[in-house]
């Protein structure tokens, strides 16, 4: 574990800071106003740090830092370090496509139009991302109308060149000509420059220019020009007609939206340039440190642009949530821009609205990502068989069954135990404990009474004979081949001792999956087990275990629910469970109807009249009075 360098040997000036591994690897980047404030922050107790800041620390064995002068030197410094050594613990970003671009490669001296992916090349410009290549090339086939430039490869074009004979898309009126000079390099610089305008939301100067064209034609009667203008300005209307309006004609910005868990964060980006939505972007990170949602915004911003982008930087950037540092961030954008860069969380009207499309698009792409896992059979395959190497198993737990409490203060208390066959879940086979021997907070104590009475159903239901076990079929007939609990050592430490009690040791095996740190643990083994991140096994741990705990919080919501209505309205006449239930939500709550006057209580139609009265005369008891 790294030890603290000695604060006076830290400056107090801004810079990045680099922890590293007993190798020398760089496992950690960050950046900081103040380095010796911020890098004394790691050597607090490590119960008070994030867990996964705590297992960095731990992981370390030395700090380093370099000192700039400016704070968007120092941004500028973590990115460059961060690209050059992929840390471990610094977030990942993980694109698991590949998106196309349309390429017009400007530099050559007769530009083409390509459909590329991978890498950018000096002397070319992109526009895009788009989210297929269908949609590119059905955009390009219209414009080749108005636009009839090259599209050929460089071979092909050197090719007919020698044979001086253009090829059919010459004769097809979507090329000009050039490998054979049908057009001279002005007018084909026209086209080129045209294209570029139009594919960066420049629609509405170059419809003008062609109107203008086509006008100018029909009035010198020359019918034949006005003709290829008119088609040229139908194409050009055609391929507007698929870029999206979604703003003013003279706004660029850049929208983006997330949605994301404790591990993981689905990133949507839309273009907007001149108002129309002219490419997207989506992307995954993995969240393999310590982040805030303005953190994760940080390195959203620095994944997007620390690079050269296609689309350029815009004037406006519109953020779910402002960064950490929202004015290094302008001053690097803009510094990158050659110009001024706002970074905007939009608030209201129609940036609102579309901040929401694109957050919606975030929030659809995380579960398909997640389902896409959890409904692949190869992935369900390999999880179950990751699981059985890291913990040891004799077989692959085809059926794993996980259990987790809930409580408020040691009320309501409530265990759950979820059930997941073939890496899917079985609702059918869920069930639900109310804890009956355990007074106040005891976790413990509830988990080894909910283990015991499911267990226990199971022994009696092994040993009865054949011919009764067919008559009383029970709903714990079926032992798990995993048991999981939700918790650390002390929750395995329980799952032991009763599943040694009942003498089923050798024939289930226990295992936690601890929260805090995402940390396994196996009886017999002191440290948690090794299970990489990302990996199928964790992911498939996580869903239980996730799943167990949302299914013990919905249980004690609805018992907790019914005890609040139950306990104050009991023993009103009149007033069923069903009725209860209707009065406490048509009146906003159980403190409402207690504070409610008889003529609020006589407003509901519903209501009877005489239990009207018997529910105002149970919370406003008549005063005594003194003679």
């Amino acid at each position: 574990m790294v030890t603290k360098p000695p604060s006076g040997s830290i400056p107090t000036a801004p810079g990045s800071y680099q922890f590293k591994d007993a190798n020398g690897r760089v496992i950690y980047v960050g950046k900081a106003k103040n380095l010796r404030s911020r890098v004394a922050n790691y050597f607090q107790d490590p119960r008070k740090l994030h867990p996964r800041t705590a297992s960095m620390v731990e992981a370390a064995a030395t700090v380093e830092w370099i000192q700039v002068r400016t704070e968007i030197e120092s941004l500028i410094l973590e990115h460059t370090l961060i690209r050059q050594h992929r840390p471990r613990f610094n977030v990942r970003l993980r694109d698991d496509k590949s998106y196309p671009f349309l390429a017009v490669t400007v530099g050559e001296e007769w530009p083409c139009a390509v459909l590329v992916r991978g890498v950018r090349r000096k002397g070319t410009r992109y526009f895009g991302p788009y989210p297929h290549s269908r949609s590119i090339r059905d955009t390009l086939e219209l414009l080749l109308r108005t636009f009839p430039v090259r599209t050929c490869s460089t071979g092909k074009f050197n090719q007919h060149a020698k044979l001086g004979r253009p090829c059919l898309l010459f004769h097809i009126e979507k090329c000009c000509g050039p490998c054979v000079k049908e057009v001279d390099a002005a007018t084909y610089a026209t086209y080129v420059d045209g294209l570029c305008r139009f594919l960066n939301g420049d629609n509405e100067s170059i419809v003008g220019q062609l109107e203008n064209e086509m006008q100018e034609a029909s009035t010198a009667m020359d019918y034949e020009r006005a003709a290829v203008a008119r088609d040229r300005l139908i194409g050009l209307q055609r391929a507007s007609e698929r870029q999206q309006m979604v703003a003013e004609r003279d706004e660029d910005f850049d929208i983006i939206g997330l949605a994301d868990d404790e591990l993981e964060a689905a990133v949507q980006v839309f273009f907007v340039r001149h108002g129309r939505v002219v490419g997207r972007k989506g992307f995954v990170l993995d969240k393999v440190e310590d982040l805030t949602e303005n953190g994760l915004v940080d390195r959203i911003l620095e994944s997007m642009y620390g690079e050269d982008t296609p689309m350029g930087i815009p004037k406006t950037i519109l953020v779910p949530i402002e960064p950490n540092d929202v004015q290094t961030y302008v001053g690097w954008l803009s510094e990158k821009r050659g110009s001024n860069v706002q970074i905007k969380v939009p608030q209201r009207g129609d940036k609102r609205e579309l901040h929401e499309l694109v957050t919606k698009n975030a929030t659809e792409e995380f579960l398909r990502l997640r389902m896409r896992r959890a409904a692949d059979y190869n992935s369900r395959s390999r999880a179950l068989t990751e699981i059985q190497d890291i913990l040891q198993l004799p077989e692959a737990p085809l059926r794993i069954e996980c259990y987790d409490m809930a409580h408020l203060q040691g009320t309501d208390y409530v265990g759950s135990m979820v059930v997941f066959e073939d890496g899917l879940p079985a609702k059918r086979e869920y069930r639900r404990f109310i804890i009956k021997t355990v007074e106040g907070n005891n976790d413990y104590a509830a988990m080894e009474e909910v283990l015991t009475r499911r267990l226990s159903a199971y022994v009696e239901d092994r040993d009865m004979p054949i011919g009764e076990r067919r008559e009383k079929s029970s709903k714990f007939a079926y032992p798990p081949q995993l048991l999981l609990v939700d918790g650390g050592k002390g929750q395995l430490a329980v799952a032991q001792r009763v599943v040694a009690a009942l003498g089923l040791q050798d024939e289930i095996p226990v295992a936690s999956l601890a929260k805090r740190f995402e940390e396994v643990f196996i009886p017999g083994q002191q440290t948690p087990v090794f299970c990489p991140r990302g990996s199928e096994a964790l992911f498939m741990l996580q869903r239980i275990r996730d799943e167990a705990h949302r299914f013990a919080n919905t249980f004690h919501g609805e018992l907790r629910g019914k005890r609040m209505v139950s306990s104050s309205l009991d023993g009103i006449v009149g007033l069923g469970e069903v009725r209860a239930k209707r009065l406490v939500k048509a009146m906003g709550g159980v403190n409402a109807v207690k504070a409610a006057t008889l003529a609020d209580l006589e407003t509901l139609t519903w209501l009877p009249h005489a239990v009207a009265e018997a529910i105002y005369a149970k919370f406003h008891p008549p005063q005594e009075t003194n003679t």
